[in-house]
């Protein structure tokens, strides 16, 4: 394995799978951990601790930040990392909004999307 963890892009493909993995089921928990009995509508965490004032945005976008923090160690390019981040700022600043901004925080599951833009690069690598 190279000293450093930013040429981790380098590394045969098997090794990403731990990472992938972990980054997956962060994703699941913060936008799609509780399916509602019935409907094809799932919620995570990241709405509901937005109710907290001030302090859930914060955590949320904490949470949300390091999925592209781990990214950047996989070496995604700085194109898709700001893709990732136009998404979580959007999740962020729009969820501050009194309301709206929860029912927002709903329907808006950035994590998701943001595993998308990583596994798209994984799988498209070259």
């Amino acid at each position: 394995m190279p000293d450093s963890y930013s040429r981790f892009s380098d590394i045969d493909p098997k090794l990403h799978a731990p990472t992938l993995q972990r980054l997956r089921q962060l994703s699941r928990l913060l936008d799609k951990v509780i399916a509602v009995p019935g409907t094809p509508i799932a919620i995570g965490l990241d709405p509901l601790i937005g109710f907290i004032p001030i302090g859930g945005d914060v955590l949320g976008l904490l949470l949300s930040s390091y999925i592209i923090w781990e990214a950047s160690r996989l070496g995604v390019p700085k194109a898709t990392l700001g893709r990732m981040l136009l998404n979580v700022i959007i999740d962020s600043l729009v969820g501050t909004i009194p309301v709206f901004g929860d029912l927002f925080d709903f329907a808006w599951t950035a994590n998701e999307y943001n595993l998308k833009l990583l596994e798209e690069y994984l799988k498209f690598r070259r």
